[in-house]
C-alpha cells in the first residue's frame, strides 16, 4: 500500500521507522506490536493523503549474531538469510505490515554508506584512537558503566549481570576507536528543551534527560576482537560497532550519499518508534552522530513500553516468547492488530493474557461492532431488498449521530495521527460504535418498521440510512488498524470506489455526512468476528 500521490512534488513525505530488528532468533510478539504500531502510524498518515514512507528491517551484524550463527554451525551470513526470509518477512507479510522498504544491514546500499559516514566523521576530527576495558554485555552489544549492572541470582549469584539480559557481563579490554560524545552533551540537552516532544514518553525524556545531565562519555565506535561487521575504512583490522551500523540505517535505506532527491524529500524521520530498552541509543547516541555530520535531527522519538508475560518482559531469553501466529490462528490477523494497541497505552508497559483477549475480542469486536454491523446489513436487505434507502426525515436524534461523528474523526486524528496515542483513538472510533448501537436501540426500527405509511416508511429509511453511513464512517477509521475487516465492510455497503485506493476517502473527509449515496447495494456478507468456537490454549 502507497502514499496516494496528492502531496504537491517535492513534499517532504512522512518518514517512519521501527528498530531493525536483531536476528539472532525469531521475532516474537514485542517484536510484532512496534512493527504493528509503525503500520498503523503510516497507514492513518496515508489516509490523511500524505506522501508516506515506511520503514523496517534487520540488523545482521555484531558479537551476538556471530555467537548464534557459530551455535548453528552456519555463517553468519547464512544464518541471517536463513531468519530473514524464512522468519521475519513472512511475518509481517502475514500481519498485512505495509512498509515501504525492508532494510538489511549487510547490504552493500548499506554498508558502504556507513563507511563513508564513518569516515567523514574520522576526517572532520570526531573520531580518535583509544584503549577501553569494561564490563560489555553481547545481548545489548553494549559497553555498561558499573552503576548500571545488578546482582545475578540463581545461578549467577554472586556476579554482576545486565539488567536487561540478567547474564553476566564480560570484561573487554580494546584498542578502538573513540566518537567524541562527550563533546554533545549541551547540544543534546539544548535539543530536548527547545524540543520537548522530540523523546516520547515524559517518563522517557525524564530517564535520558537525566543520564546526559551526569556526563558522557565518549563512544567506543569499533570492535577489534571479532570480525563479523563493517570494517572501518582507514583500519581493517576493526570493524564498526553496531550500534552505529544499525542507527544509519534510518539514512541510508533513504539514498545517503547515494540519492539526494530521495533523501532530500525523506529524510530525517518523522517518528523513530522504539523499544525502551534501546532509547538511550536512539536519543543520545544517534542525534549526536547526526549532529557531528551536520544532518538534520528525527522530528520524534517515541518508546513503547515492554509486553509483560506473568510478570516478565517478553523476550526468546526469559522464555516467555510467544509467536505471533499463536493468535493470530485464533483470533485473526485484524483482531490481532487491534488488540495490543487497544489493550495497552503505547508508551507504557502492558500484560498480556489470553483471557483478556477473548473477554475484548467478543465484547467489543464481536458483540459491538460486528453485530452492529450485522444487523444494519440484515435490516437493509429485509426492509428495503437490500437498496440503501435515503435519509428523508433527519431530526435531533441523526444531527447528534452527525456531531458525533465529526467529534470522533477530529480526536482520533489528533490522538493516532500526532500523539501517538493509539488506545484513545481507538477508544474514541468505539465510542462512536457504542453511540450508533445506541441510536439503534432508541430508534426502535424494527417496530417503526410495522407502521407501513409513507411517513413510517421514511423514518425507517432515515434510521437506516444514518445506521450504514455511519458504518462508512467507521470502515475508514479502523482501516489503518484492521484493514482487511474494513474491506469486507466496505463491500458490504456496496461503496463503488474501493477503499484500498482511498481515493477520496481521506480521513479529514471522514467526518463528511452523506458520503455514502443512497441505491448503493447492501449484502450482509461474512460475519466480521466470528465466534470463538474453541478454547484458547496458552
Amino acid at each position: 500500500m502507497k502514499s496516494n500521490g496528492s502531496e504537491p512534488a517535492g513534499a517532504k513525505a512522512f518518514y517512519v521507522t521501527t528498530p531493525i530488528y536483531y536476528v539472532n532468533d525469531a521475532p516474537h510478539l514485542g517484536h510484532a506490536y512496534t512493527t504493528v504500531a509503525g503500520d498503523v502510524l503510516a497507514r492513518w498518515h496515508r489516509q490523511r493523503g500524505e506522501q508516506v514512507w515506511y520503514l523496517t528491517g534487520t540488523d545482521e551484524h555484531g558479537q551476538k549474531i556471530m555467537r548464534t550463527a557459530n551455535a548453528n554451525g552456519v555463517s553468519p551470513q547464512e544464518w541471517c538469510d536463513r531468519l530473514v526470509e524464512g522468519a521475519w518477512k513472512p511475518l509481517w507479510e502475514h500481519l498485512e505490515i505495509a512498509n515501504d522498504d525492508f532494510i538489511r544491514t549487510t547490504q552493500k546500499r548499506h554498508t558502504d554508506r556507513v563507511q563513508e559516514f564513518v569516515q567523514d566523521l574520522y576526517d572532520k576530527g570526531e573520531i580518535y584512537q583509544g584503549g577501553y576495558e569494561g564490563p560489555y554485555c553481547v545481548g545489548c552489544e553494549e559497553y555498561k558503566l558499573p552503576g548500571d549492572l545488578i546482582d545475578g541470582q540463581g545461578e549467577y549469584g554472586g556476579q554482576k549481570v545486565c539488567p536487561i539480559h540478567k547474564k553476566p557481563v564480560e570484561i573487554l579490554k580494546e584498542e578502538n576507536y573513540f566518537f567524541k560524545l562527550s563533546e554533545y552533551g549541551d547540544k543534546l540537552l539544548a535539543h530536548y528543551e527547545a524540543n520537548p516532544g522530540f523523546i516520547q514518553p515524559e517518563s522517557a525524556r525524564n530517564e535520558v534527560v537525566n543520564f546526559v545531565r551526569q556526563g558522557l562519555q565518549d563512544l567506543s565506535i569499533s570492535r577489534s576482537t571479532f570480525d563479523w561487521g563493517i570494517p572501518i575504512p582507514w583500519d581493517d583490522k576493526h570493524v564498526i560497532y553496531v550500534w552505529v551500523d544499525a542507527l544509519l540505517n534510518y539514512a541510508t535505506a533513504v539514498g545517503y550519499n547515494e540519492n539526494p532527491e530521495k533523501f532530500e524529500s525523506t529524510f530525517p524521520a518523522d517518528v523513530h518508534l522504539v523499544g525502551k530498552d534501546i532509547l538511550r541509543f536512539h536519543a543520545i547516541i544517534w542525534p549526536a552522530m547526526l549532529m557531528a555530520n551536520g544532518l538534520p535531527l528525527p522530528g520524534k522519538i517515541a518508546a513503547n513500553g515492554w509486553l509483560m508475560v506473568g510478570g516478565e518482559k517478553m523476550s526468546k531469553s526469559n522464555l516467555t516468547g510467544i509467536k505471533p501466529q499463536d493468535l493470530t490462528s485464533h483470533f485473526g490477523v485484524d483482531a490481532y492488530r487491534w488488540y495490543f494497541l487497544r489493550a495497552i497505552a503505547f508508551g507504557q508497559d502492558g500484560s498480556f493474557s489470553w483471557e483478556d483477549f477473548t473477554a475484548r475480542y467478543t465484547s467489543e469486536l464481536a458483540n459491538d461492532y460486528g453485530n452492529l454491523a450485522s444487523r444494519v446489513a440484515a435490516m437493509v436487505g429485509k426492509y428495503f431488498e437490500g437498496s440503501l434507502p435515503e435519509a428523508s426525515t433527519a431530526g435531533e436524534a441523526e444531527k447528534a449521530v452527525q456531531n458525533g461523528l465529526a467529534t470522533t474523526v477530529a480526536e482520533a486524528d489528533r490522538r493516532i495521527g500526532e500523539e501517538l496515542d493509539f488506545q484513545g483513538g481507538i477508544l474514541t472510533i468505539f465510542d462512536f460504535i457504542k453511540q450508533v448501537n445506541g441510536y439503534i436501540t432508541e430508534q426502535e426500527p424494527w417496530k417503526v418498521a410495522k407502521d407501513t405509511s409513507k411517513e413510517g416508511q421514511a423514518r425507517l429509511a432515515t434510521i437506516l440510512y444514518t445506521a450504514a453511513e455511519s458504518l462508512r464512517a467507521v470502515a475508514v477509521l479502523l482501516h489503518p488498524i484492521m484493514p482487511d475487516t474494513s474491506e469486507k465492510l466496505w463491500d458490504s455497503l456496496g461503496a463503488e470506489t474501493s477503499l484500498g485506493a482511498l481515493a477520496d476517502q481521506t480521513v479529514q473527509e471522514t467526518g463528511t455526512w452523506g458520503r455514502l449515496p443512497a441505491g448503493s447495494t447492501v449484502t450482509k456478507g461474512a460475519v466480521l468476528f466470528p465466534r470463538l468456537e474453541e478454547p484458547a490454549k496458552a
